[in-house]
C-alpha cells in the first residue's frame, strides 16, 4: 500500500518545553490510524503538525509525496481535516457552506455540484442542503464537518475528537461513518475514547511526554506474551509461597477460588505451570491474561509518566 503520510523525527518546542520528540509515524491507504495519549503527550501538537497549521521545530512532512513545507498548498490538497470545533458558519445552509469550502479548495465551478452532492450521500445530509447549521444538532453538526473536510475528495483524513459530546446513537453512527471513510482514504482519528479506538482503528499509536510510547496494529495487542496468569489450584498454599516462585511479582486471591499473579517481564507462562505443578499444589485451571488496549495504555502511560 501506498504511504500516504511520512512523517520523520518531527520535534517541536514551546519555548523550552519539547512537545514533541523524534516523532516518526506512517499512514498508509485503507488504514485508520488511532493516536492516543494521556493530556499534555502532544497530540494536539502533531495533529497541528501533520495537516500543516503549525511548523515543526524540526522534521519533515510527506503528504502524497508533497514536501509539507517546501510545497505547503500542493502538500494540503490531498488533506482533509477536522479540528476539535469544526469551523463551522451558524448562518449559512448546509450547501451554502459545502460550496464555500469547495471554493476554497480550488474544485472546478462545473464540479462542485457533484462534488457537494457526493459529500453529502456520504456523510448522511441527502435532502438537508437547505438546512441552516445553527439549527442541527450536535451529531449532524459533525456529519457537516465531515463533509467538509471530504468535499475536495482527499487521499488523507485527519479527525481530532469527531465523536465528542454526541449523544450514544449520533457516535454509533459516526463510527460507521469513520469505518467507511478508512476504506478508500488514509485516516488519522485522534480520540480519548479506548473502546472507540479497539472498534475502529487498524493501527494504533499512543504518545506520552512528547514521544512514542507504542506503536503496532490493533489485531496484535495482547499477542505479547501475557502480563498476568489467573489459574486455580487443589491446595490452598499462602500468597506469600505464590510470589516466592521465580518470575512472579504479585499474586492476590480472587473469587472463586481462584488467584490472580502478575508476571516479570518476559516471563513464558509454561514457567510458572511448571513450578505450580513440581509443588503438587494440584493445578486445576490455568489462564494467561492478553492484555487490553485500556491496559497497555495505562501501563505505558503511568509507568513512563512517573
Amino acid at each position: 500500500m501506498e504511504a500516504l503520510i511520512t512523517a520523520e523525527k518531527l520535534n517541536h518546542h514551546y519555548g523550552s518545553f519539547h512537545a514533541v520528540q523524534d516523532l516518526s509515524l506512517q499512514l498508509k491507504r485503507g488504514e485508520i490510524l488511532g493516536l492516543l495519549g494521556p493530556n499534555g503527550a502532544g497530540k494536539s501538537t502533531s495533529m497541528r503538525i501533520l495537516s500543516g497549521n503549525i511548523v515543526p521545530s524540526s522534521g519533515s512532512v510527506l503528504l502524497n509525496g508533497i514536501d509539507l513545507q517546501q510545497q505547503p498548498l500542493a502538500a494540503k490538497a490531498a488533506l482533509g481535516y477536522l479540528p476539535e470545533q469544526p469551523p463551522l458558519y451558524r448562518d449559512m445552509t448546509i450547501a451554502e457552506y459545502l460550496e464555500f469550502c469547495a471554493r476554497l479548495h480550488h474544485i472546478a465551478r462545473p464540479e462542485i455540484t457533484q462534488a457537494i452532492g457526493d459529500a453529502m450521500d456520504r456523510c448522511g445530509l441527502q435532502g438537508m442542503g437547505t438546512r441552516l447549521i445553527g439549527n442541527l444538532s450536535k451529531g449532524y453538526q459533525q456529519r457537516v464537518g465531515i463533509a467538509q473536510a471530504i468535499v475536495h475528495r482527499p487521499d488523507i483524513i485527519i479527525l481530532d475528537e469527531p465523536t465528542s459530546g454526541l449523544d450514544p446513537n449520533q457516535i454509533i453512527e459516526i463510527r460507521k461513518l469513520i469505518r467507511e471513510l478508512g476504506e478508500e482514504h488514509g485516516v488519522i482519528l485522534s480520540t480519548h475514547i479506548l473502546p472507540e479506538v479497539q472498534t475502529i482503528c487498524s493501527r494504533v499509536l499512543v504518545l506520552n511526554q512528547g514521544r512514542i510510547a507504542f506503536s503496532d496494529s490493533i489485531s496484535n495487542i495482547g499477542e505479547t506474551a501475557p502480563s498476568s496468569l489467573m489459574f486455580r489450584l487443589e491446595q490452598t498454599p499462602s500468597l506469600d509461597e505464590i510470589r516466592s516462585l521465580t518470575g512472579i511479582s504479585t499474586a492476590e486471591a480472587i473469587s472463586g477460588g481462584h488467584i490472580r499473579v502478575g508476571l516479570e517481564a518476559n516471563t513464558p507462562p509454561a514457567e510458572i505451570s511448571g513450578q505450580l505443578v513440581a509443588k503438587g499444589w494440584g493445578l486445576k485451571e490455568f489462564n494467561p491474561e492478553r492484555d487490553t488496549l485500556e491496559q497497555v495504555f495505562t501501563r505505558l502511560t503511568t509507568e513512563e509518566g512517573g
